[in-house]
């Protein structure tokens, strides 16, 4: 289990490379290595989303973002990249991919963005995102993914997004079930190849 990429400390013979990626226009660089999820290019999932989230642009744009399991940093530097009036917290358990998406901000000069360690919601505080996006582990289980789904509820600000990329196979019926219980509301907002982006917005009243 030391290996995955939800681990804390994965323990790999580290092999970095470096490779080029298009998302929202923009060419980016980036430096994966062994122990990263999706170390060879950026995975369909995370292109599906990124895709899907062009509809919320104006919304986007000056808002304070937060990415859930930010690997090394595709979603988080992809917004912020785009959209340089938002601001995106990305945070993630695993250490060897926080070290790599610091270097990929840096090198692709993207500053309107903070980076640190977070088990899922255990070391942010702020409750005011208007927000939260996830391709989460399923491989952590669905514990860990049902928990990211829960717990962004009270990081939300009032009418805060929270929008995820999951599989039909890997669960996205039960957790579109999980969202419409703790929002009150989901909505399948694009999907491609098995891929769904569900996202659900905070309303206080509920």
């Amino acid at each position: 289990m030391a290996n995955y990429y939800y681990s804390k400390n994965p323990d790999v013979k580290h092999q970095e490379r470096d490779w080029n990626f298009e998302l929202l226009g923009n060419q980016l660089k980036f430096i994966t290595d062994n122990g990263v999820f999706s170390k060879n290019t950026v995975d369909f999932g995370t292109r599906v989303l990124l895709n899907a989230l062009e509809k919320n642009n104006e919304l986007i744009n000056k808002s304070k973002i937060l990415d859930v399991g930010c690997g090394y940093g595709p979603i988080g530097l992809a917004i912020a990249k785009k959209y340089p009036q938002a601001h995106v917290d990305m945070v993630d358990v695993n250490e060897l991919a926080l070290e790599l998406a610091k270097k990929n901000a840096n090198i692709n000069e993207i500053n309107n963005v903070s980076i640190y360690s977070s088990d899922v919601f255990d070391n942010i505080t702020s409750n005011d995102y208007q927000m939260i996006i996830s391709n989460p582990p399923i491989r952590a289980g669905k514990k860990v993914v049902h928990a990211i789904l829960n717990d962004a509820f009270d990081h939300l600000a009032e009418d805060g997004l929270l929008t995820i990329v999951i599989q039909k196979k890997q669960g996205a019926a039960s957790a579109k079930k999980k969202m419409e219980t703790v929002y009150g509301n989901c909505q399948l907002i694009a999907r491609d190849k098995g891929y769904q982006i569900l996202q659900s917005k905070k309303k206080n009243e509920i």
